[in-house]
């Protein structure tokens, strides 16, 4: 995973909310970008479905369809109205009967601007006011001008989560923070999601206790910051403490971290409760101290370091990822090699690096020294180059040992089953279907660059060999 650049892990920049065509008024959600834009995604269509909506497979079966921008990546305005292009198209094609709606972080950018330069759309709504789409809707099927809210009613859009909900899976997201304080100079997130706002414990608690109970084993706690949590006295560390005691979670994950905010509790945490997975993505964007001043990041190269050694200390089994940027505003090629060294220094089991590249508004677009396209395409080359082959020599270490696996839904060959290791890695092994939503042992027996393979282990591997052996 080198090739992804945003705050955890990038998703498809397709990804449906479709589930199969139900009854009711058609709804299609396309989400672009990081974990948060999925989670809002998933409980976008909750919320909707209580108002009679229901996901189909394609825009063409639509009554409401749903961008759900994010604007972390270079051009992600104009891959925004190349989609609305298409539907413009495809709502001309039924007549006009179809909604259509700009969410997430370009539409909180640049709203105005959709609205004027895109009639096409209804509504534009975003991250931190989707939970009043119901009542958009109902404004644009009126008429009553525009149906535009990129209003920061986060403890409102808190107050929504809290509602009961339907279990996505065996694995669920839940968000404990919005925002970011830290305003990084090449970052638009403190402007598009606002500031640090920590959700309540007992809110958090009560949402995991429901999906627990709907047979959810792992929950990720998501936030921009996740570990700048609070709750009164309490930080990350307490809240998963008092997570891991839940009955039926089998597994807590956390992402994506800030290193001014990775305390001691939280590091001693990991160390010392089982449940949390031994996976840590702590950003550090570059290993010198010139270029994290230039970005305003808070943090030395040694602070960071320091950081992961004091981990590794309490977790010695971590697998950790990180982000980079590489051709920030006057990055020398100094600076890259100080940027290597780190790598080398530090050990990655996965990583997301990125050219960087200006985002309107944020301080870096204006700094001089902008370096040229075809020096960042190196310098990215052989940075991945380098982040590979940490990768690979991680999961190369994992050949023949029995691991962990939460299986979470049937794969592509009959008896066969997709799951994620401690370290978050897919892992397929042939095994029965009572086993998902369950961890059990398997030995790793091969590696592929996007996943592992592996056969069921100790009792479960008999168990599942003597169910063979008695059905042939």
């Amino acid at each position: 995973m080198t090739g992804g650049a945003l705050t955890a892990v990038e998703t498809s920049e397709g990804t449906s909310a479709a589930q199969g065509a139900r009854a009711g008024r058609g709804l299609f959600i396309k989400t672009y970008g990081c974990q948060m834009n999925v989670y809002d995604g998933e409980r976008m269509a909750g919320l909707l479905a209580s108002i009679g909506y229901r996901p189909v497979e394609t825009p063409a079966e639509a009554d409401l369809v749903i961008l759900n921008t994010c604007h972390i990546r270079e051009k992600a305005a104009e891959k925004l109205y190349s989609d609305l292009g298409r539907l413009k198209e495809t709502k001309a094609a039924r007549g006009g009967a179809m909604t259509i709606a700009v969410a997430g972080c370009v539409a909180q950018a640049e709203g105005a601007e959709i609205v004027s330069r895109a009639p096409v759309v209804d509504i534009v709504v975003g991250p931190q006011a989707w939970h009043r789409l119901p009542e958009l809707i109902a404004k644009a099927a009126r008429g009553k001008g525009e149906a535009l809210d990129t209003d920061f009613a986060v403890e409102e859009k808190f107050d929504v989560l809290s509602r009961p909900r339907e279990a996505p899976g065996v694995s669920a997201y839940v968000t404990v923070q919005e925002g970011c304080d830290k305003f990084c100079t090449f970052c638009v997130v403190p402007y598009t999601r606002g500031a640090e706002v920590s959700r309540k414990s007992a809110a958090i608690l009560a949402e995991a206790r429901a999906l627990a109970a709907q047979g959810v084993a792992e929950v990720t706690l998501l936030g921009q910051n996740v570990n700048a949590w609070r709750d009164g006295a309490a930080g990350l560390g307490a809240l998963c403490r008092s997570l891991a005691a839940i009955e039926g979670l089998e597994r807590i994950r956390f992402t994506t971290s800030h290193p001014r905010d990775m305390d001691d509790d939280l590091i001693a945490a990991l160390g010392e409760e089982p449940r949390l997975m031994p996976y840590l993505h702590l950003p550090v964007q570059s290993g010198s101290d010139r270029v994290l001043a230039a970005m305003n990041r808070g943090h030395t190269a040694a602070d960071y370091l320091r950081i992961v050694e004091k981990v590794r200390a309490a977790r010695p089994d971590i697998a950790l990822s990180g982000d980079f940027i590489v051709g920030f505003p006057g990055e020398t090629i100094e600076d890259f090699e100080a940027t290597l060294a780190l790598v080398r220094a530090a050990g990655y089991a996965s990583a997301f690096s990125f050219k960087y590249s200006r985002r309107p508004g944020t301080p870096a677009a204006a700094m001089p020294g902008q370096v040229p396209e075809d020096e960042k395409d190196r310098r990215l080359a052989a940075l991945q180059s380098l982040l590979t082959a940490q990768r690979d020599r991680f999961c190369e270490g994992l050949l023949g040992r029995a691991l962990p696996v939460l299986f979470e839904k049937p794969g592509r060959q009959p008896g066969q089953l997709i799951g994620r290791t401690p370290y978050l890695q897919s892992l397929h092994a042939s095994a029965p279907a009572s086993l998902i939503g369950r961890v059990a042992p398997v030995r790793v027996t091969a590696v592929t660059p996007n996943a592992l393979a592996g056969e069921l282990a100790g009792e479960a591997g008999t168990d599942h060999r003597q169910a063979d052996a008695r059905r042939g």
